[in-house]
């Protein structure tokens, strides 16, 4: 049961607090010695007070190492918020806590389910552990040009042809929102004897209302990793990391955890941390309602207006597009005739808008508990007034046809890690081993990972959509005429 007096308190913070104001004499690092020789430009940019708090691994601020203080407490205030059985504090991002989660689930060689689509911090973990992954396409809508998520079918498929792998990596849920029926995709893995960990970036905040999707921890998963500096109130690069299995080994968690941790932690971005879960603990269930009831009605402006369209519950058909964060205002700009780059550089040097992304047909703003109701009237007469603009400024070329299959994987990630490549012809590249990832967004999934062999389908399917203008990621010459392949 939460001790929600507790939940007020923000240990950690007040830690540095003492400490700043205790007035110790600084023979230590960090060089600039509490602010008495910070740059003037990084003295605007942070208070004089909070440079006081830029210190390290003073006695009285615990060792994020070896917590056993006022980092302990304050870690175990945020698992007993996302009801986790232990919760540790990242300054190297998700990126970091996904490594961790991986070190800790997975054993070398181990096979892991993992979706097309995953962050590319999940590649970076399958090459430290050297596990290699079995590779799920998830749903994609034609419509949008986006990755949904994958099923709960093709998870049952994935179990069924390699019953020997020991865990699924999920996304939960995607950048756009989009989550899987999570809870039956956790309980049929557990029934498999695997372990659900969860790339949960964009869902620090799920916990702290019902119109969200379920959280991760609430569906049954064995790790999580979040970017609580994505939507919640941390600064940018913490994240947590949470591990609540019974499957897995705490020991070997906390041991990952520190093997991929920086011995030089920021006390400010961890500061940030506990400040954080403590203004969700006490204020986070009014804030996101407001949120999302702001996101809701812009939702429903958006799509009265002409030429734009801004997708909602209507998309939820499948085990893999199974809930929506509505906080996530996706517009699709295919209705007047722009690409999302076009409105999204439309909208910043016209309107003084950033977006935080833009793909093929849509631009996706996000909203958190920090927007007020005159941010989203803002945005909303913005994007009025780029329709009434903008309308039909050009057909768009729209994209259909399946993906290639997934090609075969001849070389496990951690070792075409080390291999030496070499650019080929792209067009005359069949048979040969890619040394480079090459996806097109949209819809964002690679068509080929380094390691996996060139087919003739692939290329094909490559040459048609550079063709038609699509925008290719991830290769080191971007026209695409060589390619680079791994030498074998």
């Amino acid at each position: 049961m939460k001790d929600w007096k507790k939940q007020t308190e923000a240990p950690l913070f007040r830690a540095m607090e003492r400490y700043a104001d205790g007035g110790a004499k600084a023979y230590h690092t960090p060089g600039h010695k509490q602010g008495l020789g910070a740059p003037e430009d990084l003295k605007k940019a942070i208070t004089d007070y909070g440079l006081l708090m830029e210190v390290s691994l003073m006695e009285e601020l615990d060792d994020i190492h070896d917590a056993s203080t006022c980092i302990k407490d304050a870690q175990d205030l945020a698992a007993e918020l996302y009801g986790a059985q232990a919760t540790n504090f990242f300054v190297n991002g998700t990126t970091g806590a996904i490594h961790a989660m991986l070190l800790t689930g997975l054993n070398p060689g181990d096979k892991v389910l993992v979706p097309r689509n995953a962050h590319r911090s999940v590649w970076g973990g399958l090459v430290l552990v050297g596990a290699e992954p079995i590779f799920i396409q998830p749903e994609v809508d034609e419509d949008l040009g986006i990755a949904m998520n994958i099923t709960v079918e093709a998870v049952q498929q994935a179990i069924t042809e390699h019953p020997e792998a020991k865990a699924l990596v999920m996304v939960h849920p995607n950048y756009y929102g989009v989550a899987s029926d999570i809870k039956t995709i956790a309980d049929l893995v557990h029934e498999h004897n695997m372990v659900l960990l969860v790339d949960e970036a964009h869902g620090p905040h799920l916990k702290f209302h019902g119109k969200l999707p379920i959280s991760a921890l609430e569906a049954g998963a064995d790790i999580v990793a979040q970017s609580t500096h994505k939507l919640l109130g941390s600064m940018t690069q913490s994240s947590m990391i949470h591990f609540n299995s019974e499957k897995l080994s705490v020991v070997k968690f906390q041991k990952m955890c520190s093997l991929v941790q920086s011995t030089s932690p920021n006390y400010l971005l961890m500061g940030s941390l506990d400040l954080a879960r403590q203004q969700m603990a006490m204020e986070g269930e009014k804030r996101w309602g407001k949120t999302i009831a702001l996101a809701e009605q812009l939702r429903q402006d958006i799509n009265a207006i002409e030429g734009l369209s801004c997708f909602g519950r209507e998309k939820l058909i499948s085990s893999g597009s199974y809930d929506l964060d509505p906080t996530k205002i996706t517009v699709s700009m295919k209705g007047i005739g722009l690409t999302g780059a076009e409105a999204e550089h439309i909208l910043r040097h016209k309107f003084n808008i950033q977006c935080e992304l833009s793909d093929a047909y849509n631009v996706l703003f996000l909203l958190s508990y920090a927007d007020d109701e005159a941010k989203i009237t803002y945005l909303y007469q913005a994007l009025q007034a780029l329709a009434k603009d903008y309308k039909q400024a050009k057909e768009i070329v729209t994209f259909k046809g399946g993906l290639p299959p997934i090609p075969n994987m001849k070389i496990t990630p951690r070792d075409s890690s080390f291999m030496t490549s070499k650019p080929v012809d792209f067009a005359t590249s069949a048979g040969q081993i890619a040394g480079e990832m090459l996806s097109f967004y949209p819809p964002g999934i690679p068509l080929v990972y380094p390691g996996e062999e060139l087919t003739q389908e692939l290329i094909d399917y490559i040459t048609w959509r550079l063709a038609k203008g699509a925008n290719l990621s991830g290769a080191y010459d971007q026209s695409l005429k060589n390619v680079q392949v791994l030498e074998v």
